[in-house]
Order: structure tokens, then sequence, then C-alpha cells
């Protein structure tokens, strides 16, 4: 049986795929160190590059992404302090960029016509576009709008593109394509922004040629469109895709989901009801096939020569790096894919639809997982809500979905309402109502599980993190369909976070319940601290001393209001963590408990059945 220790130690993390003529480069999260390191393919295989003390990672709007970019000669990276350094092809020299204090760096892009990198840099409450050359000259690109996203650079150098963003807004709600002439010192000229027919969320620029392709959900879905900066018409050309996103929430920088292949050909992802598929359009006209069936999810699509390279996903592997033939979809695993669970046959995810409530509303997707440890009773079900809201749940490994698993637990993972991936009216159906449609939307995935007698519905357990662990309080408080519940520095004070959070998510809350000055009896009934006393089921709270986002008052607060309703939560606590446990020993303990806890109150529940249905 595999152990908690055993879960928490196989889960090593490949991302921020990067490449150029220097060759592959990725960043690996080991469980073991705790941190980010940079990794080279070389000709003996993967290998450690740089300075063994280099950790690496983006801060920037607090979740980062684009901390690494290769060019000719070297690698940029955002080390831990957020300062940009550039490591050598040698890998023994790591030569310090900037020394801009206060300041932080993300969604790196090496433009190699001119020797220097692309960078969003975030200071004083502002951000701008920046360019670092290799003697650690700044030069300010543009400034002006609240945030920067994704700078691509045309091969010859000529052209930029980003997007931007304002505030109140979330990038998945509102945000614009940029383009601008890059002038011979390397400034820019002529910059402009590229209004959509709608009101849309546009991510991922990419120059293909005298194109600009970028991905807009202004047609209802996150697809392909083009724009022919020659022509400078304003015109948005279909990319004639399936109705399907082609992309996730935009939360960190540096995604890639879309990348243009040698002779005119195309790589793209698509999300099919929560999974992933890689599909690849030959250039000559062919119909497009699907590669790499293996794999569930894939990100950073970057090409070189006749070969697409990613980091690919799978419900049985760890992270992969692919090489892709472009003209046979046919693969090789480079680097990663490996077996986490040597000896075990892991539980596999099972698609899972759960029907409309009313005609015109959608049905909810999620993925089923059953316990691999043999019963002549129905499972105890675990609900999954995951974070964000505004993310998703994916069919990939999950080392605490196969803890619970092999424990007898079954597991569903569910993408409620206000999850990315399923199109822009879906995501945006949680404006508003966060605390009401994804608890409704939890509840009937569990009575839709136990009416076909897949789990046992007396013993049905809800757990999520962040605003994950959020959506638990408030089905704790709303329902009497679940048998205890887990938060995991979950959110217990909208308001109080509203007036402490960083300045990416300023206006997220108001979004997600309304402004309090306008609807105060919505947020009076949407702040789980103040309805402690209508949660009768037990409760069990994970929180890090060093939380920023979620800050330890929260947590501290929502125990205190329970005992002083005459409730007894359990709660445990993790001085040295902040948001999401990093160190191998803690994530293994907060598994521990919650087994303990689960199979507590699994035994309860089945002794007094009568009262919890």
């Amino acid at each position: 049986m595999l152990s908690a220790y055993e879960a928490c130690a196989a889960h090593i993390q490949r991302g921020d795929l990067t490449v150029s003529s220097a060759g592959l480069f990725w960043l690996q999260t080991d469980p073991n160190e705790g941190c980010n390191t940079l990794w080279h393919l070389s000709e003996q295989g993967p290998v450690r590059f740089g300075p063994d003390h280099l950790g690496i990672r983006s801060r920037v709007n607090g979740y980062g992404g684009g901390a690494v970019a290769a060019c000719e000669t070297g690698v940029f990276v955002v080390a831990e302090d957020q300062q940009i350094r550039f490591v050598g092809l040698r890998g023994d020299t790591c030569i310090a960029l900037t020394d801009d204090a206060g300041a932080a760096f993300g969604g790196l892009v090496a433009d190699n016509v001119r020797n220097r990198v692309l960078a969003v840099r975030e200071a004083g409450g502002a951000q701008q576009l920046v360019a670092v050359s290799l003697d650690g000259e700044l030069r300010v690109l543009h400034a002006g709008q609240d945030f920067y996203s994704a700078p691509a650079v045309s091969a010859d150098g000529r052209k930029l593109a980003w997007t931007s963003w304002q505030l109140p807004d979330m990038p998945w709600v509102h945000s614009q394509l940029w383009t601008a002439g890059v002038s011979d010192d390397g400034g820019l000229d002529h910059c402009r922004p590229w209004p959509t027919a709608s009101e849309a969320s546009v991510q991922q620029p990419v120059f293909d040629g005298t194109r600009l392709w970028v991905l807009s959900d202004h047609a209802g879905w996150w697809q392909p469109w083009y724009l022919d900066t020659l022509a400078g018409n304003g015109r948005w050309y279909s990319g004639q895709s399936a109705e399907l996103d082609h992309a996730n929430a935009p939360w960190q920088l540096g995604e890639l989901h879309h990348c243009p292949l040698a002779g005119g050909a195309w790589a793209r992802v698509q999300y099919r009801n929560g999974t992933g598929e890689l599909w690849l359009l030959p250039s000559d006209g062919a119909a497009a096939f699907r590669a790499a069936r293996d794999f569930s999810d894939f990100r950073h699509l970057r090409a070189s020569g006749d070969c697409l390279y990613c980091v690919a996903r799978s419900a049985t592997r760890l992270d992969a790096i692919l090489a892709i033939e472009a003209r046979t979809g046919q693969f090789r695993i480079l680097a990663g894919g490996e077996d986490p669970m040597p000896g075990l046959k892991p539980a596999l995810p099972l698609d899972i639809e759960v029907p409309a409530l009313n005609h015109g509303e959608w049905p909810v997707h999620g993925f089923f997982y059953t316990p691999r440890l043999a019963s002549p009773d129905l499972p105890p079900l675990i609900l999954v809500a995951h974070g964000g809201p505004t993310s998703a749940a994916y069919p990939a490994f999950n080392p605490q979905v196969q803890y619970w698993c092999q424990r007898g637990f079954a597991v569903a993972e569910v993408n409620y309402r206000g999850s990315s991936g399923f199109g822009r009216a879906f995501r945006l159906a949680l404006e508003g109502r966060w605390g009401e449609v994804d608890v409704e939307d939890m509840e009937r995935a569990a009575d839709h599980l136990a009416s076909f007698g897949l789990v046992d519905g007396r013993r049905v357990f809800i757990q999520g993190r962040s605003s994950g662990g959020y959506t638990v309080l408030m089905a704790m408080i709303r329902s009497r369909r679940f048998t205890a519940g887990a938060s995991l520095f979950g959110v217990t004070d909208p308001l109080q976070l509203r007036a402490m959070t960083h300045r990416f998510e300023s206006g997220y809350l108001d979004w997600l319940l309304g402004p309090p000055e306008a609807f105060p009896e919505r947020w009076r009934a949407r702040i789980p601290l103040y309805h402690a006393d209508r949660i009768t089921a037990p409760m069990i709270f994970f929180q890090g001393g060093k939380d920023e986002v979620v800050v330890p008052e929260q947590t501290r607060a929502m125990i205190d209001a329970m005992k002083a309703a005459g409730r007894e939560p359990e709660l445990h606590w993790f001085e040295q963590e902040g948001h999401g446990f990093r160190q191998q020993a803690n994530q293994a303990g907060m598994l521990e408990w919650m087994f303990s806890f689960y199979r507590k109150h699994s035994r309860k529940a089945n002794e007094q059945a009568e009262n919890l249905s």
C-alpha cells in the first residue's frame, strides 16, 4: 500500500519548458528539495543545470510563470530573489543581470536578434513591459496598463505582441491584444491595441510569418484567431477550429498551448470535457490528427526544426518531456514519465457527466476514481473542490487521489460551474454566485454517483484547498449532505481577504460576490465566519503560519468561532509553510491526519447512517 510519505515523495513536477539552438531546458520540482531547479537535456540524458544553490521562481502576480527563457548562448532565469540571472552554456557561470530592489520579474522571452530578454516587471504597485540586455541594461518598453503578459517577438525581431488588462478585471474576463514595431535601437513604435468584436479574454500571442495568432474567446471559446499585421486593418480571422477551449485560465505567465511548426503546420491543445488533447494540423491541407493519446494534458508547446517539444501529463505517469515528430505524431519521452507507484496499480480517472438541472443550464463534468482496496460495501466518497476558483481539475496523476483510493475511498474531482476548459459562458457563470453554484454542483455530483450505486451516499466527505476550502465551508453551512469536511488553507472571510489580498486579485472577490456595498446581504450570507454555528458536521483544518494569500488569521478566527458555537474542529498548524505546503514531511503529515479523520468519521457515519442521509 502507498504510504503518505511515498505518495508525496513520488510527485516530481516539470514545467517552463524552453528551447533554443542551445538545447532543451525546463524546471523541475522535487518534493525532497522543495524548490524549482533548472534541468537540461544533454547527450547523456537529463542533467541538472546551473549552480547547485540556484532556486528558480517568479512571483509576479503572486503566481509567477515564465521564469526561464533559453537563447543561443545560455538561459535567462528568475531566481528566488526575483532578479534575472543568466546561466551560461557551461552551466557553472551565473551572472546577475538585474539588481532591482523591490521588483519581481516573470514572463521571460528571449529576443535573440538583440541578445536580450523581454520580461514583465512588477514593482511599486505597477507593471511594465521591459527588456534586459546581457550587460544588465534595463529598458522600459511599455507602461500604463495595469497588467502585462505574454510578450512575443517575431522571428526577424521587428514586431512585438503582448496582452494586457486593467483592474478590476481578471485576465480570463477581459484582456486586450497589443502590437508594436521594434525600432533599430530596440525601442517600440506604433504601439496599438486590437479590439475584438465583443468582450473577450485574449492570451498567448504567437507570430507565424506576417500573421499574428492569438487565442481569444470572443466567439465563446478560447480558439485560435489571426491578424495580418501587414494589412493593419484590424480584422480578426478565424482559425476554423473546434468549439472547444484551446487553453486554460491564465493564472501564470508563460503558458503556451499552440505552436507553429515547420512549413506552415500547427500544434494545438484542445480541452474536451476536462481532458487535454494534442492535435497536429499538417501544412498540406490533410486532416488534423490527434497525437500522444497516452497523455491527458499538454503545456509549454515549443518547436525546433521538424520536432515539437512539450510537457505532457498522464494519469499513470509523472510529468514527461516529449519530443513529437510533427509529420507523423510519433513521440519519444526525453525526460520524466516515471512510474510513480512501482508495483501498484493506480486508480484511473473515469469521466463523469452530471446532467443539467434545468433546460438551458450546463451539465457538470468531473473525474471519478474507484478504490483499489476491495470491500463488500459501497465505498465512502471524497469530493474534491479545486482551487481558483477559476481553474479546473485535470485527469493527471495526483498522489493524494491515489493515496485515498489505496485505502478504500472513492474520489471525485468536480469541475463545477466557473471552471475553465468548458467555454466562456460556463466560466463566467460563477459571477456573483460563488458559494452557491459551486456548492450546488458538488452536491449534484455526490447525488449522481450515489444514484448509480457507485458510492455510499451516507458517507460523503468534501475537501478543498484555498478557494476550494471556501466551497467546502459553504457546503457545510448550506447543506446536510456531507459527513465531514476538510479545509486546506481555505478562505473563511472573503471580506477580510478583499481588504488584504494582493493587487492581481484585488477586483476578483467583487466579481465573485458582487461589490459589497451593492450586495451587503449576499456578502453576509456568503462569509463562512459569520455562520460557523451552522456547521454541525465534523471539520478539519490545515494552515501554514507563513501563508500570505489566505493569512493565518482567517483560519484562527474560524476555529474560534466554531468553538464558541460548541463545535470541536480539528486544527493542524504548520508554522513554516505558506500557501500550499512544500515540505515533503508536512505534505505527508497532512495526508495522515486527514486519513485518520476520514476513517474515524466514516465509521461513525456507517453506524448512524439514518442521521446523515
